[in-house]
């Protein structure tokens, strides 16, 4: 079980490696909370830069963690998490395999 959990561990990466950074882990809380929000919605709830928040943004639609879609010149971003979400119970399920087989 140990190599399963270890290629759960290697398909994480991508969405562990966004979630380490603080300002990322405030935008997913915050778009957990809403439905959706624009750049400058996020902008002026974080003490962070306009390109600051875009580049963030822009890094977690890549690992597949929000959503954009585009209505005129805006763009609304909103969570995506449920493959995220299915990575962290899987992961889960498989370190408690091991861990049971740790105790015989």
């Amino acid at each position: 079980m140990a190599e399963q959990t270890m290629a759960i561990f290697k398909r994480g990466i991508p969405i562990f490696t966004m979630m380490q950074d603080e300002n990322r882990q405030r935008i997913v809380v915050m778009l957990c909370k809403t439905d959706q929000m624009t750049v400058n919605q996020i902008t002026d709830a974080l003490s962070l830069s306009r390109p600051a928040v875009s580049h963030h943004l822009k890094l977690m639609k890549d690992a597949g963690l929000v959503n954009v879609t585009k209505s005129g010149t805006e763009r609304y971003y909103s969570i995506h998490m449920d493959d995220a979400l299915a990575l962290l119970d899987e992961l889960s399920a498989s370190l408690r395999a091991d861990l049971g087989k740790k105790a015989h």
